[in-house]
């Protein structure tokens, strides 16, 4: 082995041969041929995974929701309960026995707290979730980056938060009937009342996905105060909207409250004998106000999402 050349005035040190490359590292594996393929042999392709579609995904967030409200079932309840609870004990009962509201108000009131527990369940769930997501949590990272498109995501917000006032309105249903013994439904307005709910709940989730959006988060200590306040003493809920005929001002406030026709929709099939407004009525406005509302909660999703 010759030793390598060094040139004029270079040090020796600068060109001293590593010991790996003088002496190379032995390895037994080196002795083992290579295993010879055969001729025309490919090797298989790694698996893939399954194509998932967007209603697949759309299925899996929103049991997830749900699997997630079924483990905070206390404070669901507590949230969607305990108000429309004392609202029908001290109107329906103590203020009916203590003389001070007629006979048969307590049906009057339990249609409207139907259409309430509705409504503001699923207001409630959308609206602020949501304002905490977009500001301090950043959850709704993690739904954006589910493979589904943008305006799904705000889709299933509305569709949970729907879910969740149905079952704050049918759970109503039996406390109101235990509390009201004399409350007397007739059966061919069980099927519209629960289309009229159904609708509620829709429209609270569209509305809320608005507000949500809408709603600066450092404005979500008044949200309740200018916000949720007036929506539930204008929506016809404790009267009906044709007893405010002596105070014409309220009556179109009350009027242009989407809430309103929920209201006067339930009562007009289960308590007939009351003046309200036309059902069909109802149902169109609930309609138009669902898609008013809900087309502005998408856009307000997708502007707050892309920012």
């Amino acid at each position: 082995m010759t030793a390598p050349t060094v040139p004029h005035g270079t040090p020796k040190l600068s060109v001293r041969p590593a010991l790996g490359a003088v002496f190379p590292r032995f390895s037994p594996a080196a002795l083992i041929p290579a295993p010879s393929a055969p001729v025309g042999w490919h090797p298989p392709a790694p698996p893939t995974a399954p194509p998932c579609s967007s209603a697949r995904v759309f299925l899996a967030v929103l049991s997830r929701d749900v699997h997630v409200t079924g483990k905070e079932l206390v404070a669901f309840l507590a949230q969607n309960m305990i108000q429309p609870f004392f609202f029908l004990f001290i109107f329906a009962k103590v203020l009916d026995g203590a003389g001070f509201v007629s006979a048969g108000y307590g049906e009057i009131m339990l249609a409207g707290l139907i259409a309430l527990n509705a409504f503001f369940g699923a207001l409630h769930a959308v609206a602020f979730p949501l304002v905490m997501d977009f500001a301090w949590t950043r959850e709704i990272d993690d739904r954006l980056l589910a493979p589904m498109p943008i305006h799904l995501v705000a889709v299933e917000k509305m569709v949970f938060g729907a879910l969740r006032g149905l079952i704050a309105a049918v759970l109503m249903v039996p406390i109101g009937l235990l509390m009201l013994p004399s409350v007397s439904w007739p059966v061919g307005g069980w099927a519209p009342a629960v289309l009229c709910t159904v609708l509620g709940a829709v429209l609270g989730g569209t509305m809320g996905l608005a507000i949500g959006t809408l709603v600066p988060p450092r404005r979500i200590n008044v949200l309740f105060a200018l916000i949720f306040a007036p929506l539930m003493f204008t929506g016809c809920v404790q009267f009906p909207w044709y007893s405010l005929s002596a105070e014409r001002w309220f009556q179109v406030l009350c009027a242009v409250n989407p809430l309103t026709y929920v209201s006067e929709g339930i009562r007009a099939v289960l308590v007939p004998s009351v003046p309200h407004l036309q059902y069909g009525l109802c149902i169109v406005v609930t309609v138009v106000a669902i898609v008013v509302s809900g087309w502005a909660g998408i856009h307000g999703f997708l502007r707050r999402a892309l920012d």
